[in-house]
C-alpha cells in the first residue's frame, strides 16, 4: 500500500477489542452503503483507508478470532487491513533481567509495604510508534532520513476505539503526522453498546483485547485461562516467574507483579478471582474479557 501524495488518510488503530472492532465493522457498513449510493449509517465514522493491528505476540485466543473476523469483513468491503508483527512478548522474555526492557505497568511492592505501579510505555512503543513507522515508510513512501513533508503535517487522522466511559483517556497526538479522533466518544457509545452492536448486527460475541500478561486484567481473567486455556496459562506463569526470578535493568527496590493483588499468579485463591468485569446485555451479565 503506497499512497504517496494523498492527503487526509483515515486510519484505524485496531486493537481487536469490542470498541475498535465496532469501529471497523461500522466502517464496513458505511463502505457497503457508499457502493450502493446510500447515506452512511454511521456518519461519525469514515470508510477507513487503513485498519492496522499490531500483533504483540501473546494475546488471548479470542483476540485473533476477532482479528480474523474483522479482516474478512474489511476484505469484503474493500478496506485495506494490515497485521504488523510487533514482538513485545518475545522482546520481554528474551531481555528482561539482561538489559533494559520496555516499561510495562507492573504492580509493585516494596519490603516496607509501599505499593505503586510502573509507567506504561508498551502501548506507545509497540503499537502507536509501530503504526506510525508503517504509515510513514510503507504507506506514504518516505525514504530514510527524509524530512516530513509540510503536506503531511497533522494531515492524517488516527482513529482510536475509546468508548464514552473512557473519554478521559482521549489525548491529542504528539506525532507530527496525526490528529487523533475518537468516534465512539463523539457518538456517546459505551462498551456495552459496542458489544450489543457487534452481537446483534454481525453475530459475533466479542471480548476485550489485551496481552495475556497485561497487568490491567482482573484476577478472574487469570482463573479463566487456568480453567479453559492451559497452554496460554502456562505462558502467563512463565512471564510471572521471570518477574519473580530476575532483577530488572536498572535494578529496582520493589518486587513486580502481573496481578493487581500483588501475588504470584499461581498463588491466587478463588476468593482473589471473584472480580470479573461484566456488562449488561439483554438483561444478563456478560464477562467483558478483563
Amino acid at each position: 500500500m503506497n499512497v504517496q501524495g494523498r492527503q487526509g488518510l483515515k486510519i484505524l488503530s485496531f486493537g481487536a477489542g469490542m470498541q475498535s472492532t465496532a469501529l471497523a465493522l461500522m466502517s464496513c457498513e458505511n463502505a457497503t452503503a457508499k457502493k450502493q449510493g446510500l447515506p452512511s449509517p454511521y456518519p461519525w465514522i469514515p470508510v477507513y483507508d487503513l485498519v492496522v493491528f499490531c500483533d504483540l505476540g501473546l494475546e488471548p485466543s479470542w483476540v485473533m478470532k476477532q482479528v480474523e473476523f474483522t479482516h474478512q469483513a474489511c476484505k469484503e468491503a474493500d478496506i485495506f487491513f494490515k497485521v504488523i508483527e510487533s514482538p513485545l512478548y518475545q522482546d520481554f522474555m528474551e531481555n528482561f533481567g539482561e538489559r533494559r526492557t520496555i516499561s510495562i505497568p507492573w504492580w509493585t511492592l516494596r519490603d516496607d509495604g509501599h505499593k505503586s505501579k510502573m509507567p506504561r510505555n508498551c502501548t506507545i512503543d509497540y503499537k502507536i510508534e509501530t503504526i506510525s513507522k508503517y504509515v510513514r515508510w510503507e504507506v506514504l513512501g518516505y525514504k530514510k532520513g527524509q524530512r516530513l513533508r509540510p503536506e503531511d503535517s497533522k494531515a492524517h487522522e488516527m482513529h482510536m476505539g475509546f468508548s464514552y466511559e473512557e473519554k478521559q483517556r482521549c489525548k491529542e497526538s504528539t506525532n507530527p503526522m496525526f490528529v487523533n479522533r475518537f468516534p465512539l466518544v463523539e457518538m456517546k457509545l459505551v462498551r456495552a453498546d459496542n458489544y450489543a452492536y457487534i452481537r446483534d448486527v454481525w453475530g459475533l460475541e466479542t471480548r476485550a483485547s489485551a496481552c495475556t500478561f497485561c497487568p490491567f486484567h482482573r484476577n478472574y481473567f487469570f482463573q479463566h485461562l487456568k480453567e479453559c486455556m492451559p497452554g496460554e496459562y502456562a505462558q502467563l506463569l512463565a512471564v510471572d516467574e521471570l518477574l519473580r526470578d530476575k532483577t530488572p535493568k536498572p535494578p529496582m527496590d520493589s518486587d513486580l507483579f502481573i496481578s493487581r493483588s500483588r501475588k504470584r499468579i499461581a498463588d491466587l485463591t478463588p476468593e482473589d478471582c471473584n472480580d470479573a468485569e461484566c456488562l449488561m446485555y439483554r438483561g444478563r451479565q456478560i464477562w467483558n474479557g478483563f
